[in-house]
C-alpha cells in the first residue's frame, strides 16, 4: 500500500508542475504592476524601476520562471511583496482557518446529505423522498456567497442572533469559534449536501434491489442493520469518491465565503493577493493548496481497499 501512495505522489508532480506554470502565466497577464503599488502614488518613474529591479520583475519571463522552480526546489516559494514574510510561512499561518471551517462544513454536508439521501432512498416515491430531493435541489441551485448573504440580513441584520462577520481561533474560545463560523459552514455546506443527498439516494436505491438485501431482510435481520450494515456498507465506494470532490470544492468555495464574512483565512489571503499582484504569493498559495488537495484525493483513492476488499491495486 505504501508502494501504491508514493507512485501516486510521484504521478503528481507533473500536475503540480503544470499548475504552477499556468498560475505564473496567468499572474503575468493581469494588468497592473505590483512594483507601482508597493511604490505609490507619489512615487518616481526611477523608485517605480529600482523597486522593481530588486524584485526580479525586469528579468525575461523565462528567466523569473526558472529562478522560481529553483527555489522550489530548495523548498523556497519566495517571499510575499505585500506582507514581507515567506509565502509558506504565511500560508501556513492561514491554513489552520481554512480547514477548520472546511472540516465544519464536511460536517454539515455529510450529516445532512447523507441522512437526507438514506432517508429519501428509504421512503422512494413518498411525500418525504419529494420533500428531501426539493431541498437537495434548493441547495445546489442557490450559490454559496448568495446563501451567505441572505443569512446575513436574516440572522444577524434582523435577529441579531449571530455576527456579521469575524473569526475567532477554535485554539482561543471554542464556543466564539463556534459562533462566528456557523454562518459561513452553512453557507459552503448547503450546496454540496444538496449534491451528496442526490448521489446518497441513487446509490443506495440501487444497493438496496440487489438480492443480499433481499436475502438479509427474508432472514429477519432489523431494519437499521440491513441498511447501515449491509446497504450503506456496499454504497460508501461511489460515496466516498463524491466526498473527495465535495472536499475540494468547500476548499475552493471558501475564498469567496471568507471574503464574504472576513475571516482570514486561506481565501482572503489569496483574493488580495491577486487584487494587489502579489505574484509570489498567489503562485505560491495556489501550489501549496493544489498540493494538499492531491494529497486528499490520494488518499480517498487508498481508502476504497479498505471499504471495499475487493478493491487491490497491482
Amino acid at each position: 500500500m505504501l508502494s501504491v501512495a508514493l507512485r501516486r505522489i510521484a504521478s503528481a508532480i507533473p500536475v503540480l508542475l503544470l499548475v504552477s506554470l499556468i498560475t505564473f502565466g496567468m499572474m503575468r497577464l493581469i494588468p497592473g504592476d505590483p512594483a507601482a503599488a508597493i511604490a505609490g502614488l507619489s512615487a518616481t518613474p526611477q523608485q517605480v524601476a529600482q523597486i522593481r529591479a530588486d524584485l526580479g520583475l525586469d528579468e525575461p519571463f523565462l528567466m523569473q520562471l526558472g529562478r522560481w522552480y529553483g527555489g522550489m526546489l530548495q523548498g523556497d516559494l519566495g517571499r510575499s511583496i505585500l506582507m514581507g514574510k515567506g509565502v509558506v510561512a504565511v500560508t501556513m499561518e492561514r491554513l489552520p482557518v481554512t480547514l477548520a471551517l472546511s472540516a465544519y462544513a464536511l460536517v454539515l454536508t455529510l450529516v445532512i446529505g447523507l441522512l437526507a439521501g438514506i432517508i429519501a432512498a428509504l421512503r422512494q416515491n413518498t411525500v418525504i423522498d419529494q420533500a428531501a430531493m426539493m431541498f437537495a435541489m434548493i441547495g445546489i441551485s442557490i450559490p454559496s456567497f448568495f446563501l451567505g448573504l441572505l443569512m446575513i440580513i436574516v440572522f444577524a441584520v434582523r435577529l441579531g442572533w449571530l455576527p456579521t462577520g469575524g473569526y475567532i481561533p477554535l485554539t482561543e474560545d471554542p464556543w466564539g469559534w463556534f459562533v462566528t463560523s456557523t454562518m459561513p459552514a452553512i453557507s459552503l455546506a448547503l450546496l454540496q449536501a444538496g449534491l451528496l443527498a442526490r448521489i446518497t439516494r441513487s446509490t443506495m436505491l440501487e444497493v438496496l434491489r440487489q438480492d443480499y438485501i433481499r436475502t438479509a431482510r427474508a432472514k429477519g435481520l432489523p431494519a437499521r442493520q440491513v441498511v447501515f450494515k449491509h446497504a450503506l456498507a456496499n454504497a460508501l465506494i461511489p460515496i466516498t469518491t463524491v466526498v473527495g470532490i465535495i472536499i475540494s470544492l468547500l476548499l475552493s468555495g471558501a475564498v469567496v465565503t471568507e471574503a464574504l464574512f472576513s475571516i482570514p483565512g486561506i481565501g482572503g489571503l489569496l483574493t488580495q493577493a491577486v487584487l494587489n499582484r502579489d505574484y509570489p504569493m498567489v503562485q505560491g498559495g495556489l501550489l501549496l493548496v493544489t498540493a494538499f488537495l492531491v494529497l486528499v484525493n490520494i488518499g480517498i483513492d487508498m481508502l476504497y481497499a479498505f471499504l471495499d476488499p475487493r478493491v487491490r491495486y497491482e
